[in-house]
């Protein structure tokens, strides 16, 4: 058995998702109608074996600590855990997580009663499907001090990522993290046929970091002034000698850092044969039960789109969007290439009948909503039409913002019939 225990980062401000993480950290930011971000690396680790995971967390986090609580529970006889690892003043340190590799070592003296070999490291905020267990093995096989997962990417998105050399024998000999474009020449690196017909020429770091228990100790010994992985441990594991391994993920990975990457990741979900699959037996994505009703739909065209439990859809017609928990749409409305990312509870008739606001949660009859993300416990009244498109400028209101394109409505919103924002 391989004796292996997981820190999930939660991450910081999130601010390029804003303003989505406005109330919420990354991680718990609500994905394919169900699910919320975190799932993903938990329910990887399940698959694979991994039981033993920390979620490190400091930014509004009160959602996704809620979150896990209520979702991961394990037997007496598993010894398996999901437990939150929250900023905290020590006698070592009284400040906020400053990085990566900083959270990681101001969280490991909770690790000192765990038997493990390897710690893996992960993002709370990536859309993927991985055996840990295979980077397990490949990382022993090399006899590797660490391991770091990989994946091909395009000029375009390579300054974004840490990018690498990789030898012959799988081990990096060189490493930089978010290269100018001026330099990128220097850093293509060999890669199969289809990837570089796809233009995806450079190696990048997924993230996901493998280290020996020693190694990882010794490495902070060495640099106690290092805050972050990318920037400094990991130049100075391949500087210093170290065995850095590679290991080529040739699977669906995205990053979600931005409100563009997030909800293409989404849309994508609707697709005939989506690159990420929801639908599977063995690698199944957990999250919270929540024993809501079945879905309601009264005469609504349906055309690719995830329904989420509990909703009450009357709309005219909904086509390559998603649809959350608990979501209401009224009679005439279309809902066309948006996320509806539906309720956190349900109102009574009589609250519908009184609201102050002038209009339920949820969507109201004959509206329109395209190239859009409805946060939840939004309320739209009637006639309303919000459409997003790449002509539209970046814009920031209290009530909604646009990025990418995408009309953005802040959780809780109200917004009055009649009211038209983008491109109308």
């Amino acid at each position: 058995m391989i004796k292996m225990i997981c820190l999930i980062l939660g991450g910081g401000a999130g601010s390029r998702l804003a303003p989505l993480t406005s109330h919420r950290s990354k991680p718990a930011v609500p994905i394919a109608g169900k699910y919320r971000l975190i799932d993903i690396p938990i329910s990887n680790c399940l698959n694979s074996g991994v039981k033993r995971m920390f979620v490190v967390t400091q930014y509004n986090s009160a959602s996704l600590n809620q979150h896990i609580k209520n979702t991961y529970h394990f037997d007496v006889f598993s010894h398996g855990f999901v437990d939150i690892l929250a900023a905290e003043q020590t006698p070592n340190s009284d400040q906020w997580f400053q990085g990566t590799a900083d959270a990681v070592r101001q969280s490991m003296h909770h690790l000192k009663n765990h038997d493990y070999d390897y710690i893996l490291i992960l993002s709370g905020d990536q859309l993927y499907q991985m055996d840990f267990e295979e980077l397990a093995k490949y990382h022993i096989s090399q006899k590797a001090d660490l391991t770091i997962a990989t994946i091909p990417v395009n000029e375009a998105d390579a300054p974004g990522f840490g990018i690498m050399k990789v030898n012959d024998k799988g081990f990096i000999d060189s490493f930089i993290e978010k290269p100018k474009k001026e330099v990128l020449a220097d850093w293509t690196s060999s890669v199969s046929v289809e990837n570089k017909s796809k233009g995806k020429s450079y190696l990048a770091s997924m993230g996901i970091y493998l280290f020996s228990k020693q190694v990882m100790m010794k490495l902070f010994s060495d640099n106690e002034k290092a805050v972050d992985f990318g920037k400094e441990i990991i130049p100075d594991a391949i500087h210093g000698g170290l065995k850095v391994a590679s290991y080529a993920f040739d699977g669906y990975w995205t990053d979600i850092g931005t409100i563009g990457s997030f909800f293409e990741a989404n849309i994508a979900l609707t697709d005939t044969i989506p690159e990420f699959n929801l639908f599977d037996n063995k690698r199944i994505i957990y999250t919270r039960p929540r024993q809501l009703a079945p879905t309601k739909v009264y005469g609504t065209i349906l055309n690719r789109a995830l329904i989420a439990e509990g909703c009450i859809l009357h709309a005219k017609k909904i086509d390559r969007s998603v649809i959350g928990i608990r979501s209401r749409i009224g009679e005439g409305s279309e809902i066309n290439n948006a996320i509806i990312m539906g309720a956190d509870y349900y109102e009574s008739i009589s609250e519908i009948v009184d609201s102050k606001e002038g209009a339920a949660m949820g969507i109201g009859k004959e509206c329109i909503i395209e190239n859009a993300i409805i946060d939840k416990n939004a309320r739209i009244g009637n006639n309303v039409v919000i459409k997003g498109s790449p002509l539209l400028k970046d814009e920031e209101t209290d009530k909604y913002s646009i990025k990418d394109g995408i009309i953005v409505l802040r959780k809780g919103a109200f917004i009055p019939s009649g009211t038209k924002i983008g491109l109308v």
